[in-house]
């Protein structure tokens, strides 16, 4: 079964509306550890949209499972990585006028500062991860920096119309996990996933890892965070 890695990202979006103190992203943590989260994970972006420095500061302080930051390759973010010592850090791509992330990170665009991100994070004994898209150019290139995962972007999966549409990217998934895994890296996913669609990524062939937050966050308004969690650990049991 894969660990799953809560996003709390939207808390802090809501609270962040008001520019307020509600709802607290650090007390969102707690709650979903109690609904069994293996991780927590928050992006903090360098236009400081939704998670803020303080949350990062005081969930290093707090959660107890692993702490998963992502960041944007800017050495002004590794360096906040640096300071508070999350467990992981996964590089992502960082566009201001995007909604969301929109895609994975291009390491063969961006090859030199991606290296050298990589490189600070391991130096200082954090692992470091990459989020890509299911190309095989793009996965071979983070292979060879030695990052401990990649995380597979699974955005297009997500959106695309179930039936063949959706096949397709599932087995672009599964392509791409497969040579993620051969490589001896560990296989992460996650963007768009929620409870209708994640049990087949979660099925995939040495899936060690699913990042979800939007779903869970969405389903907490009706049934609250725990329960949100908890059934979403539930949709990611993979059966024999």
């Amino acid at each position: 079964m894969p660990r799953l890695g809560v996003n709390i990202d939207h808390v802090a979006t809501l609270r962040q509306a008001r520019k307020g103190r509600e709802p607290d992203p650090v007390w969102a943590a707690a709650i979903a550890e109690l609904g069994g989260a293996d991780g927590i994970t928050i992006h903090l972006r360098e236009d400081r949209r939704h998670i803020q420095d303080r949350d990062l500061r005081i969930l290093r302080e707090t959660v107890q499972v692993v702490l998963n930051l992502e960041l944007s390759i800017d050495p002004a973010m590794v360096a906040l990585a640096l300071e508070y010592r999350p467990d992981q850090v996964t590089l992502v791509p960082e566009r201001r006028e995007e909604i969301t992330t929109e895609g994975g990170l291009s390491v063969t665009a961006h090859r030199s500062r991606t290296a050298e991100a990589v490189a600070r994070l391991r130096d200082a004994g954090i692992h470091a991860a990459l989020f890509l898209d299911a190309d095989p150019a793009e996965i071979d290139a983070g292979i060879e920096l030695g990052v401990v995962a990649i995380e597979l972007h699974t955005g297009r999966y997500a959106n695309a119309r179930e039936g063949s549409d959706r096949d397709v990217e599932l087995d672009a998934l599964r392509r791409a996990g497969a040579r993620i895994a051969a490589a001896g890296v560990e296989l992460h996913a996650g963007h768009g996933l929620d409870y209708r669609n994640v049990q087949a990524v979660a099925a995939l062939d040495r899936m060690a890892e699913l990042n979800i937050g939007h779903s869970i966050v969405s389903r907490s308004l009706f049934v609250g965070l725990e329960r949100a969690v908890r059934e979403m650990k539930d949709c990611i049991e993979v059966r024999a």
